[in-house]
C-alpha cells in the first residue's frame, strides 16, 4: 500500500466518495492507493485534500514520508 492509502486508510476515508467529489476514477484512486510506481500528480493531490477536508500540506507530507535530498 502506497503512502497516500496508508492516509486515506488512518482516516477511514471512502475513496468512492473521493472520486464523486474529484472526478477522479475509481480505478486512478486504486492505483495510487496500492501501486508504489504509480506517480500521484499535484493537480489529483490538491483535489483529494479538497474533498475529503484536509490540509494539503498534511496531505503531501503523508505522502512524501520517504523523500530525502541525495546525501542524507
Amino acid at each position: 500500500m502506497t503512502e497516500l492509502g496508508l492516509f486515506l486508510a488512518r482516516k477511514s476515508i471512502n475513496r468512492s466518495e473521493v472520486s464523486r467529489r474529484t472526478g477522479i476514477s475509481k480505478t486512478r484512486l486504486s492505483e495510487l492507493s496500492n501501486n508504489e510506481n504509480t506517480k500521484l500528480r499535484t493537480d489529483e493531490l490538491w483535489l483529494i485534500a479538497l474533498a475529503i477536508e484536509a490540509d494539503p500540506c498534511e496531505l503531501l507530507k503523508a505522502v512524501c514520508v520517504g523523500v530525502k535530498l541525495v546525501g542524507e
